[in-house]
């Protein structure tokens, strides 16, 4: 691909198809992966979120050090770095149980998935923006980010019915196979993707620590302190409180509701039609964002659909407590409101991504992303271990009633972000 031939369109291609091949990819064992940590690695929920704990610990330690890669030897070198790191930790989970390492081992493999995804955290974003930027594109970013979510979209939703249906067979199958399909993804990767738009600089031993202050210099400058980007933060941390915990607590979660443990293919089937469900949310994008009022004002979409979800995550834990017993009618309920979730999400996504990249530098895109990643980390390292307990002390639905607080809890931020990029569209407007 020359130079000249590296346009909008064919950038644009180039991120949707690595969104299908990672997300299928990693989203093989997505629907299972509770199960397999419970019954082949013989842990509890309360353990299993310890170790989802330690994942999200292992992002916040890394989440910084990894940004230094994507601002100086580029994005493209930091992804290929996150893709490798994952083959390693799968294929860890895989030999954990085989070589009796139990929650030791899985501790350490999640550690290394931490790792691994924040080299990749913002780096994609990063390059599609800077990227687009460079070739002088105009249209508003959320339409292209809505893609990438359809197309993961579609990927989640190939890889968790395969995943569930190889996790019927054997639950090791969806880790071998992810392992493998993340090696044709480097592959894409390393054909599509060129840095544009971003001047890559050196890094050596001696000059790391000076660029790990720098970057965290400048995620201060631009993030911490902006107004806009501020309530974004405490977004993330908030939210991730429940919402890392919400995701593989449904797994077990849902088949005791329909009182059938052995139904492993149905968390394929439910984690296929999420995937469906957030593709319709993110098609939804372009036209909502297109016109009127809502595209000057995407936060209003964040708050109407932060409240949504708040509100079918209380459902979701109240259909446990109300339900006089295990069976279809308690499972389809607490599903199909599963389902409408996965649509506010699908929305939720493009929007939020487009807000906050609206709001920061070119220079600083990678680190304010990661920073932002990074107080979610904190509330996911958290919200697991602590729904966690509630879990194994009371109930699972008390867990979730407690989690769609936590999310209401974030509309008013939401709201409070809206008011500061307001005004600072005026300041811009009075300036010119």
């Amino acid at each position: 691909m020359g130079r000249s031939a590296y346009t909008p369109r064919r950038i644009i291609a180039a991120y949707v198809s690595i969104s299908v091949a990672f997300t299928l990819a990693a989203s093989l064992i997505w629907a299972i992966n509770t199960i397999f940590l419970i019954r082949l690695g013989g842990l509890t929920l309360f353990e299993v979120m310890l170790v989802n704990a330690i994942y999200t610990v292992g992002q916040m330690v890394f989440e910084v050090p990894t940004g230094v890669i994507a601002d100086t030897i580029g994005r493209k070198a930091s992804i290929l770095l996150s893709i490798f790191t994952l083959i390693v930790s799968t294929l860890l989970y895989v030999a954990t149980p085989r070589m009796g390492w139990g929650f030791a081992g899985f501790a350490v493999a999640s550690a290394i998935i931490g790792l691994g995804y924040t080299f990749q955290t913002g780096a994609i974003d990063a390059w599609l923006v800077d990227a687009l930027d460079a070739c002088g594109y105009e249209p508003p970013k959320e339409r292209v980010f809505a893609k990438g979510q359809i197309a993961g979209g579609v990927g989640m939703l190939v890889g968790s019915l395969l995943g569930g249906l190889l996790g019927q067979v054997n639950l090791a199958l969806p880790y071998l196979v992810r392992a493998g399909l993340l090696a044709a993804c480097a592959v894409v990767v390393a054909m599509l993707v060129r840095d544009q738009g971003f001047e890559p600089r050196p890094l050596r031993v001696s000059t790391f620590g000076a660029e790990t202050r720098r970057i965290f210099d400048a995620g201060v400058r631009y993030g911490w302190r902006s107004p806009v980007i501020r309530p974004l933060l405490f977004v993330s941390a908030i939210s991730s409180l429940f919402f890392l915990y919400g995701f593989y607590a449904w797994q077990p979660y849902v088949l005791g509701l329909l009182g059938r443990p052995d139904a492993v293919w149905l968390l394929g089937v439910v984690q296929a039609g999420f995937s469906a469900a957030g593709i319709v949310g993110a098609a939804a994008v372009g036209r909502l964002m297109g016109q009127g009022a809502l595209r000057r004002d995407p936060a209003k979409v964040l708050e109407i659909s932060t409240w949504a979800n708040a509100a079918l995550a209380v459902g979701i834990g109240l259909v446990g407590f109300f339900a006089r017993e295990p069976g279809v009618v308690p499972a389809a309920a607490a599903i199909t409101m599963w389902l409408a979730f996965g649509v506010m999400f699908g929305l939720y996504g493009p929007v939020r991504m487009g807000f906050i990249n609206d709001h920061i530098p070119s220079s600083e895109r990678a680190t304010v992303l990661s920073l932002d990643a990074f107080f979610g980390d904190a509330g996911g390292a958290v919200g697991q271990p602590g729904l966690g307990w509630v879990s194994d002390r009371f109930s699972v639905q008390a867990a979730w009633v407690i989690g769609g607080g936590f999310v209401a809890a974030t509309a008013p931020l939401y709201r409070a972000a809206g008011a500061a990029a307001s005004r600072a569209a005026g300041r811009d407007r009075v300036a010119k």
